[in-house]
């Protein structure tokens, strides 16, 4: 039975991110006493303010490119014009979707679940403080998530700049926006801005978007962004930003190069919400960057306090912390079947063409010293892509030259983001890349694509 002293619960859990809210509501469905703590709405950075709303914004942008591109097709739809006002009520409609589900499935876990509202902080080893109630538990999990970065640029604190939140919240279009970042957030906004009719500049310190992939992988989605109009400013640094006397904003390259534009945007990372959550008092280990530091099992430096989600500086994805939660789930009711090393992550951004990866880079593959082979088929090769009119991307795989298994695979293309997870599914099998050469694919379906990748290796070329 839950143990009726809610003070001292069973479990405390701070934040109801992707692993914090469906562990409270399963661990008290399953007779733990668990206190839920959250200070801001319910379903962390994902429901709130990442992939729920971004996503929904970014389907209105899609929409806005489809119409206008219908003439390619054969389809005159007339003048497109976008109602921003309309775009973010509607944003804003789905995001208390499922806002309201996530209370609705703590409002079910029943009198073994309470939820507290307020912030959480260590105060002494395994004692948490919320506004000045104290609890004793004998579990905390911590998932109080991430913020956005805010570098030490020069001016920048005297001008008002845009995170990813508050851009989706402008209801009248900016005439000029600068983005300070080509990973995943600056790219995805970025084009979803465009697509609305406003001029867009991206810029980033790496030489090329989304840095970490291999340069052909980069190139592909850069060759997109330039065709629709997007301009890129790549291998360059912000030295300063200063507003403008119409409110616009000024931002200074290294170098001397000057940009203006009516608004900025500043999407260069994401810091973990730790620095006020009293590691000190807790006994618990941070990074130099203030990520919690675990092992295999979510477990922390200190006693009965595990940690979950993106504040352990792990893949900051919502499917990565929902992963979490069932792990850790299973672990503390005596099942380790599986723990959180060796797991097979993919990923992908959102944009057109989406970004799409599992496993080892090229790069990453050559650095191992595995032996390997890598396919590489232009997504123009697919049938599916030219009946679409989405030709931009490649698929590119990894094979090992031994084993014929899977090492990692990249889809720059529509739907590279369902195309991804059949390279994941292979990899998590242990099965040879022949699997995929000898099935059937539907015709024309862009899965093809994989299957033509692969083929492109002599040893499955057809003779």
């Amino acid at each position: 039975m839950p143990n009726e002293n809610m003070n001292d619960p069973d479990v405390l859990i701070i934040g109801s991110g992707q692993a914090g809210a469906p562990l409270s509501w399963r661990l008290a469905r399953n007779g733990r006493s668990v206190v839920l703590v959250e200070r801001g709405h319910l379903g962390g950075t994902c429901v709130n303010v990442g992939c729920t709303p971004t996503k929904t914004f970014i389907a209105s942008a899609e929409v806005a490119h489809h119409a206008r591109r219908g003439a390619a097709l054969g389809v005159r739809a007339g003048n497109v014009t976008v109602d921003m006002a309309a775009v973010v009520a509607r944003k804003r409609e789905v995001v208390e979707t499922w806002r309201a589900g996530v209370a609705s499935n703590v409002e079910k876990a029943g009198d073994g679940l309470r939820m507290v509202r307020g912030h959480a902080r260590f105060t002494g080893p395994g004692t948490v403080t919320v506004d000045g109630e104290t609890f004793s538990p004998g579990v905390v999990i911590v998932n109080c998530g991430a913020r956005p970065v805010v570098p030490p640029i020069p001016g920048l604190a005297d001008v008002a700049f845009l995170d990813n939140a508050s851009a989706m919240e402008l209801t009248e279009l900016p005439d000029h926006l600068l983005v300070l970042g080509g990973g995943y957030i600056g790219c995805e906004l970025g084009q979803a801005f465009r697509r609305f009719g406003a001029a867009v500049s991206i810029v980033d310190e790496a030489s090329h978007l989304m840095g970490r992939e291999d340069a052909d992988v980069s190139e592909a989605l850069e060759e997109a962004f330039r065709a629709e109009g997007i301009e890129l400013h790549l291998g360059a640094r912000a030295g300063r930003v200063d507003g403008l006397d119409d409110g616009g904003v000024r931002l200074t390259l290294e170098g001397g190069k000057v940009l203006e534009g009516t608004h900025l945007m500043v999407a260069v990372g994401r810091r973990p919400n730790t620095d006020d959550l009293g590691v000190e008092a807790g006994g618990i280990e941070v990074d130099g960057q203030g990520f919690l530091q675990v092992d295999d099992h979510y477990r922390t430096s200190a006693e009965g306090v595990y940690a979950v989600g993106d504040c352990t500086g792990g893949p900051q994805f919502t499917h990565a912390s929902w992963d979490d939660h069932r792990i850790l789930f299973d672990l503390l009711n005596g099942n380790d079947r599986r723990n959180r090393a060796g797991r097979v992550i993919p990923y992908s951004s959102f944009t057109d063409p989406q970004v799409a990866r599992v496993g080892m880079s090229e790069r990453e593959a050559k650095e191992s010293g595995e032996p390997h082979e890598v396919a590489t088929l232009p997504f123009a090769r697919i049938a599916r892509a030219h009946e679409t009119g989405r030709t931009a991307g490649l698929v590119k795989v990894v094979v090992h030259a031994r084993t014929e298994r899977i090492l990692g695979a990249a889809v720059v293309g529509a739907e590279g983001a369902e195309l991804i997870t059949i390279f994941q599914v292979m990899m998590l099998a242990d099965a040879p890349a022949s699997v995929l050469v000898d099935g059937q694919m539907i015709h024309p379906a862009f899965a093809e694509g994989v299957q033509g990748a692969l083929m492109k290796l002599p040893r499955y070329a057809l003779s």
